[in-house]
């Protein structure tokens, strides 16, 4: 077969490399633990026909003028080398008039899909993101009828593994809280065009739970208090917590149950495996007087403050226990009943953040084997599909227990996702997961904070080192990040993993980007994505990127007690003669308060801006562009803001009454500006995270309800006292227009009121006094109503040039 040369010369080698791969390769001592699941995906698939249809939906929606240009057909894996491919070729009928120009083959209708996209990305030079991070760039795709055309054969791209995964067990409430089916379907295409073939499929539960709860007599209402609020049934599903932000009104089971059965209709005309949840072991208060005799723990607190047994200290069915296997089966057959099918996939993490009572390895075992006992019970051929998230942090999870729970199902029916493979990879420590089949995920984002940061290089090359050494037992790739929406030069390379068969070459793959994203070539805008890449993009540190910038997270600590760098030259050489950057200098004091996280050069970040701004005249009709210019304005206005607090500390330490004056104005100025900058893109906007909210309301009082989940979700997150916040305050933060202006803004004003007093009065900073009047200050935020935007203002590039010349260029800005 000859493969025509894309339009980006400098990934000719690459097209060229994935086409000769042969079966053999790609596959993998795991995918042969689950050849037996593989084959019933394939048996009970929907039929060639539907799918078909089913991507020419997506079509439809994503490029309507092109509906006539493209054909689609399904063919079988014997046509793809034995493997799932896609084969994208020019139409045998293209040389009549009104024919199809492009004819794309595909094992499934999402094989389709991704090579839908890729010949749109890498022979008619588009872009595909989410709405809110730019939406797509279609302006450089050809008219019909003039489509680029393949030479010879065409392409043939086959998946080096089965699955490609996607989601996390919170992403449910950090992101998808309040989506609608308008939503969630351009999320599923959007799924589909990634490859994506095995995502979560969790909306709805709770009414299935009724259901089942109901045979086993705990009512609804006994029910009340053991689900979460809409913004927190991730973490009551988990049994992190009970009841906060709850109770359920009966038209959210109903609604949401309705909304899972689009949802997974949907999937699976594109011919996609959605995994379902199962039992945990998380079980109401009721059952433990209903059952007696049943070995129900009480779990102990998770953040609450003070162990508030009102919201805390959830019960767990032991899986020894008869009652767990009855209530697993319930569970799953219910859930076939609903959906009249299942994918024989079920997520369940019974031990994730729950450490076993016991460490013997003998034990573990039993409770492995209970546990997978509740599903198959209810679908004789269930997979166990766990996360590895516990192996990475609890002590507990030694080799003999990990071994000993992975080997307590049987090799081919447990499935680990490697959940934060990218900087925290289990694999390479645990003998492949101990010969028993796992995913390879990226875990990228935290609570989806807003903060650009990523390991390119760690994503080009992990999954193909994973999948290629010695005896691997990988089976898949996988983003399993806590929110979308962010970053989307990280989500398109690590999507495109699931077809690589050799590591990407960033440098050449980010040199092509931007005139993919923006759809134009621009020299200056090239070189600052290149910046972007060695700075931003490369962080090697090993840390957990929680955002903790002093705007999102302010410090609740008494000022006397925030070390400061010392920034004399003396203080800043290295053993070797270099010079310290602040932040190494930040690193080598003790820390008084969640430092922010920073692992790259602010300058040179700076200078990536400026050159972003030198781009606007080309660029500024672009809506990709101007996402990633106000996301990188603000990223660096961000750090900026790190650096004038500590200034206002500093002069605090130093009795300067007039320079805590002079900085904290300065500082609460750039917070006001920011949200006029955040306010002129719709993916900074917090008026459509309220709205959401409050239009799946039916009434006024859950209006109230909704709103106040989500207000509460990115402020104070959990529970508090007057005076001691929650111990997740923050946790959910967000770089948004309307939040700095109203909420954050004001707490930093609260916190200088009381250094500027300090001063004045001659008496310590008053700490308890500023949590009462910050901690007020958010629960009436919570509760209050007032309306933000849902439409984006004003003029990115003229407000970005306006900040960048009013802070970013102060010589007394230092590189930190």
């Amino acid at each position: 077969m000859v493969y025509h040369l894309p339009i980006y010369p400098l990934f000719a080698f690459l097209f060229i490399a994935f086409c000769v791969v042969s079966a053999a390769q790609s596959s993998t001592i795991g995918v042969s633990y689950i050849s037996r699941l593989l084959e019933i995906h394939d048996r009970e698939r929907a039929p060639p026909s539907v799918q078909v249809d089913g991507a020419r939906g997506v079509l439809a929606r994503l490029l309507p003028s092109h509906s006539s240009s493209f054909d689609f057909a399904i063919i079988s894996k014997e046509h793809c080398g034995g493997e799932s491919c896609f084969i994208v070729r020019n139409h045998p009928s293209s040389s009549k008039s009104r024919a199809p120009e492009i004819l794309i083959s595909g094992s499934t209708g999402v094989e389709i899909l991704a090579g839908l996209h890729w010949y749109l990305k890498y022979w008619c030079g588009s872009h595909l993101s989410w709405n809110k991070t730019g939406g797509t760039q279609l302006f450089s795709v050809p008219s019909s009828g003039s489509l680029p055309r393949l030479k010879d054969g065409g392409i043939l791209i086959q998946r080096p593994v089965p699955w490609n995964y996607y989601q996390n067990a919170v992403t449910s409430s950090y992101s998808f809280a309040w989506w609608d089916w308008e939503r969630w379907e351009k999320e599923i295409d959007w799924m589909a065009l990634q490859g994506i073939n095995m995502p979560l499929a969790f909306t709805g539960q709770e009414a299935i739970w009724q259901k089942v709860f109901r045979k086993f007599n705990i009512s609804n209402s006994d029910l009340d208090d053991f689900f979460g609020g809409p913004a927190f049934l991730a973490w009551s599903r988990m049994g992190n917590l009970h009841g906060w932000g709850g109770p359920l009104p009966q038209s959210w089971f109903k609604q949401q149950l309705r909304l899972q059965k689009k949802i997974l209709a949907r999937m699976h005309q594109l011919g996609m495996n959605p995994v379902l949840p199962a039992f945990s072991g998380n079980v109401p208060s009721a059952l433990k007087y209903i059952f007696p005799s049943a070995k129900i723990t009480r779990l102990g607190n998770w953040f609450t403050v003070g162990s508030n047994p009102r919201w805390c200290c959830t019960y767990l069915l032991d899986p020894t226990d008869p009652l767990f296997i009855e209530i697993g089966k319930a569970f799953i057959e219910q859930q076939w009943k609903e959906y009249g099918r299942s994918d024989h996939v079920y997520n369940c993490d019974t031990f994730d953040e729950n450490t076993p009572p016991v460490d013997d390895p003998e034990y573990i075992s039993t409770l492995g084997a209970a546990t997978f006992k509740g599903m198959q019970s209810g679908d004789n051929d269930a997979v166990w599909l766990m996360q590895g998230w516990m192996f990475s942090y609890d002590p507990f999870w030694r080799p003999p227990q990990i071994k000993s729970l992975l080997h307590s199902v049987p090799i081919g029916r447990l499935v680990v996702l490697d959940l934060f493979a990218e900087v925290k990879p289990i694999w390479t420590t645990s003998e492949q997961f101990y010969g028993v089949p796992y995913i390879w995920c990226m875990l990228h984002n935290f609570a989806g904070n807003i903060e650009m940061y990523g390991i390119l290089d760690s994503i080009a090359s992990g999954p193909v080192e994973a999948r290629t050494s010695n005896n691997s037992t990988m089976v898949g790739v996988g983003m399993s990040m806590e929110g979308i929406e962010q970053n989307p030069v990280v989500y398109d390379l690590m999507s495109e993993m699931a077809f690589h068969h050799y590591e990407v070459d960033v440098k050449a793959w980010i040199e092509e980007y931007p005139r993919r994203r923006y759809g134009k070539v621009v020299p200056s805008i090239i070189d600052a994505w290149n910046i972007l890449y060695h700075t931003i993009y490369n962080c090697t540190d090993g840390a957990y990127d929680k955002n903790r910038d002093v705007i999102v997270a302010f410090p609740d600590v008494d000022p006397a007690f925030i070390s400061l760098p010392q920034l004399s030259m003396t203080n800043r050489q290295l053993a070797y003669g270099k010079s310290l950057s602040r932040r190494e200098l930040l690193e080598e004091n003790t820390n008084s308060f969640d430092q922010p996280h920073l692992w790259y050069s602010t300058s040179e970040v700076i200078r990536a801006l400026d050159r972003f701004i030198a781009s606007g005249d080309k660029l500024s009709r672009s809506s990709t562009y101007r996402y990633d210019l106000v996301d990188l304005t603000r990223q660096a206005l961000a750090k900026y803001a790190n650096q004038l607090f500590l200034k206002v500390i500093e002069a605090y330490q130093s009795k300067d009454i007039n320079g805590v004056a002079f900085q904290s104005n300065k500082f609460l100025d750039l917070v006001n500006d920011m949200d006029t900058l955040l306010a002129t893109h719709d993916g900074f906007l917090l008026g459509p995270w309220l709205e959401g909210a409050k239009r799946l309301a039916q009434n006024t009082q859950q209006e109230k309800q909704f709103e106040w989940n989500a207000r509460t979700q990115i402020t104070m997150w959990f529970d508090n006292t007057e005076e001691e916040a929650s111990l997740l305050r923050d946790y959910g933060n967000k770089y948004w227009s309307g939040l700095l202006r109203d909420y954050y803004g004001p707490r930093a004003a609260i916190y200088f009121k009381y250094l500027v007093e300090s001063l004045e009065n001659g008496y310590r900073f008053r700490l308890n006094d500023w949590r009462r009047e910050w901690i007020k200050l958010t629960n009436d935020w919570q509760k209050s109503r007032n309306v933000f935007p849902v439409k984006n203002s004003g003029d990115a590039l003229n407000i970005s040039r306006w900040l960048y010349e009013k802070y970013l260029q102060d010589p007394e800005i230092s590189d930190q």
